[in-house]
């Protein structure tokens, strides 16, 4: 187990949520891929951090919550991203017929919304954001459980975008 670091980031409002979702867009550079868990309640912004994150990678479209089809693919994108929403997910099994596993390669990212719901079927992430309201804005907490999690977390920590948001290392 690679050591814990975690990043709070203090984000006003949603633009800062896209652009710390485009922070980490630049940080996945060079790096092939990830795996990152979006936790919060309804309405924390994970789904305006994934778009953020989206659409710096080269999606000019509309990216919509896949809470209805599971998962959104951005196949175009490079690396793809794989975006899923498990909020409606009736019975983790339900993963299995639509061939999970075959997502979850080392060369794509693949953001995660509500993985709680999906158990022991999905593998570990290499980050962990979990987004919570704070007055007008809300807070992020990013946590690296990987290697390449950890490398990830120390590109953030670098960019200059960033640093006008209360960041606060752990």
């Amino acid at each position: 187990m690679v050591e814990s670091r975690s990043v709070e980031l203090i984000l006003a409002d949603e633009e800062q949520t896209l652009v710390c979702g485009k922070s980490l867009a630049a940080a996945l550079q060079g790096e092939g891929g990830a795996i990152v868990f979006l936790t919060g309640p309804l309405g924390a912004g994970k789904t305006t951090f994934s778009r953020g994150l989206i659409q710096a990678m080269g999606h000019d479209g509309r990216v919509k919550s896949p809470t209805y089809t599971l998962v959104e693919p951005y196949e175009m994108l490079s690396p793809a991203v794989y975006h899923f929403d498990l909020y409606r997910l009736g019975d983790p099994e339900e993963l299995e017929f639509m061939g999970i596993r075959d997502y979850f390669q080392s060369s794509v990212v693949c953001l995660v919304e509500w993985p709680e719901k999906g158990g022991a079927l999905l593998p570990e992430p290499d980050l962990y954001l979990r987004l919570r309201p704070e007055g007008a804005g809300r807070i992020i907490s990013l946590q690296a459980s990987t290697k390449r999690g950890k490398c990830l977390l120390q590109r953030l920590q670098q960019d200059a975008s960033l640093e006008l948001m209360g960041n606060r290392t752990c």
